[in-house]
């Protein structure tokens, strides 16, 4: 009788997990990945990707000058197997949520040691592994789902409505 109930709930759980992993592609913002293998490191980012749904995106509904997520519903991350340099700077091997402050003219891009929060809601700078500071690029082109990409040198971007934002990853020796 104790196997079969043990048995009954290992289905159910697995059953729950199941659903939940496939209610989150339901999303109105669903789950996204990109993995990357470049020269001595794997770098793999994960988001929940709005849609731009004729909305003014930039200053309104994501705020300038303001703690962004860089996603929906889920904080991004962002992993590296191997400690890294973004755009130059240092940043130990692991998992990162990935932040930005934007604006107008600049933007701040945060690798957070907290990895797993919801939203910005509890974010502490105080918990800031690294930021840097880029500068968006205009872009003729219109992503209407917000996009991470990665290529084999190292260059990751984020493309949103007419706006993209890069930074470059590199192994550190």
């Amino acid at each position: 009788m104790k196997h079969l109930f043990l048995s009954l709930m290992a289905i159910v759980a697995f059953t729950v997990v199941g659903q939940a992993q496939a209610d989150k592609a339901q999303r109105p913002s669903p789950p996204m990945e990109v993995q990357q293998s470049l020269k001595k490191v794997n770098l793999q980012i994960n988001w929940n990707s709005p849609a731009v749904k004729g909305r003014k995106v930039w200053g309104e509904l994501v705020p300038y000058n303001q703690v962004w997520r860089t996603g929906a519903n889920e904080a991004t991350t962002i992993s590296f197997d191997s400690n890294v340099k973004i755009n130059g700077k240092k940043l130990a091997a692991g998992r990162y949520s990935l932040f930005t402050i934007p604006s107008e003219s600049t933007w701040t891009v945060i690798f957070n040691k907290e990895a797993d929060q919801w939203g910005a809601y509890e974010y502490k700078d105080s918990e800031d592994a690294l930021r840097i500071t880029v500068t968006p690029t205009a872009t003729t082109d219109m992503a209407e789902r917000l996009l991470f990409t990665a290529d084999a040198k190292g260059t990751v971007t984020m493309k949103w409505e007419k706006m993209a934002v890069a930074f470059k990853v590199k192994a550190t020796k």
